[in-house]
């Protein structure tokens, strides 16, 4: 005998039913590969979830999504655990999801890496953006847990080796819900209300990958980017690495190399300063002993008595060059009285009154032109003849050349 006929909508609640009261299908977990991923408008996300044989559909709340540390993707094998509900007016099932880890590898690692790559292709871990730490800090923050043994690490070296540095700790929660919030608002507030400052420090002390997520959360990574005061990361321990480790300025295996880092050791600097002091000094004695030696020959009687020496020196040479400019003038008055001598000598036996005194007599024509043949005058033309003391005049008797002087 056939059941009254019911109602669709009567049947899917019946089934509804049946499906939240089974213990195994209230808490399940599917392993499968991520298919025909959608994001809708209200934040939720819808995708089906398939092996070689079969698929199921699957839905993430927007509240549930914003705990999963790492971005879906199509092809991505995971482990999806949650509840199978009926969606009644539809006649359809879905897997509602709880949480969501990948199948092979922990979420935390494919969050970290994921991110990782989005933030390294936006350059928020490039070296040009990277700000010098200060070498003689006076001002330094340190954002860590306030009960932590960090701060306590931080502070104690920091004073052991700096006794003119402040510091200042602004405390926040560095793990559980809303540690990146705090951490990440801290670093903000302290750049807009403490510009002054020279460094900050940020970090906490070790613990579990899921103890140090905080400073692997993007809004941390972009605070650090952003701020103006160069951030120190310090982290958990030496082989722990973050996401803040990549964007600050400089990175600290530890909290306590944080704080060796920040600041210089000021007893190492006073001794420093006093072996530069004292080899100053001595460089300076020696170079002042130097110049004392080189002076010494320069006292006033040194110097007076060197100035005599010169003088005398200058006066001899001077005495020197007189006797030698008189001899040359001596030498060039005796050769210029020689030849003038000479000269002389040559003029008067050219001098026709020497030759006048040896008897002889110039001839002058009637026009008082001096004559030297006979063949010059005919008879009767006049003549003067000019002898040494006077002179004669006559007119020509008889002119011949044939004559000879006898």
């Amino acid at each position: 005998m056939a059941i009254k006929p019911i109602r669709v909508s009567q049947l899917n609640s019946y089934i509804k039913r049946l499906l939240q009261s089974d213990p195994l299908l209230g808490n399940v977990s599917v392993i499968g590969e991520i298919s025909n991923l959608k994001y809708h408008g209200t934040g939720h996300v819808y995708f089906t979830l398939k092996d070689e044989n079969s698929k199921i559909n699957c839905f993430l709340s927007s509240d549930t999504l914003k705990d999963i540390r790492f971005e879906l993707a199509d092809g991505l094998e995971i482990i999806a655990e949650g509840y199978i509900y009926l969606y009644e007016r539809g006649g359809t099932y879905s897997l509602n999801i709880r949480d969501i880890r990948v199948e092979g590898m922990g979420n935390l690692s494919i969050a970290f890496e994921k991110l990782k790559e989005k933030l390294a292709a936006e350059g928020l871990f490039d070296e040009k953006y990277k700000k010098p730490i200060s070498l003689f800090p006076r001002n330094i923050g340190v954002i860590t847990s306030e009960t932590g043994a960090a701060v306590r690490d931080i502070i104690t070296i920091i004073k052991g080796r700096n006794d003119v540095v402040n510091v200042t700790v602004f405390p926040v929660l560095v793990q559980g819900p809303g540690a990146a919030a705090d951490i990440a608002e801290t670093i903000r507030m302290v750049n807009r209300s403490f510009p002054h400052f020279d460094t900050l420090i940020v970090g906490r002390g070790g613990g579990s990958k899921e103890e140090l997520w905080a400073f692997n959360e993007e809004i941390v990574a972009r605070s650090i980017f952003d701020s103006v005061i160069p951030i120190i990361s310090a982290v958990g321990h030496e082989i722990d690495f973050s996401i803040s480790d990549f964007v600050a300025d400089k990175r600290a295996e530890t909290p306590t190399a944080a704080a060796q880092m920040a600041v210089p050791d000021t007893r190492e600097l006073r001794t420093a300063l006093r072996q530069y002091r004292e080899s100053l000094e001595r460089r300076m004695d020696n170079h002042i002993r130097m110049l004392d030696l080189k002076l010494r020959p320069l006292s006033p009687q040194q110097t007076a008595m060197g100035l005599l020496h010169r003088i005398q020196a200058e006066s001899m040479g001077c005495a020197h060059r007189i006797k030698e400019l008189e001899q040359q003038v001596t030498t060039v008055i005796g050769t210029g009285e020689n030849r003038i001598k000479g000269i002389r000598e040559q003029l008067e036996a050219l001098n026709p009154l020497s030759i006048m005194e040896r008897g002889y007599a110039a001839i002058l024509d009637g026009q008082g032109i001096l004559r030297s043949s006979a063949s010059d005058f005919t008879k009767d033309d006049p003549l003067t003849a000019r002898f040494r003391d006077g002179r004669v005049d006559c007119i020509v008797v008889e002119s011949s050349g044939e004559g000879k002087w006898q």
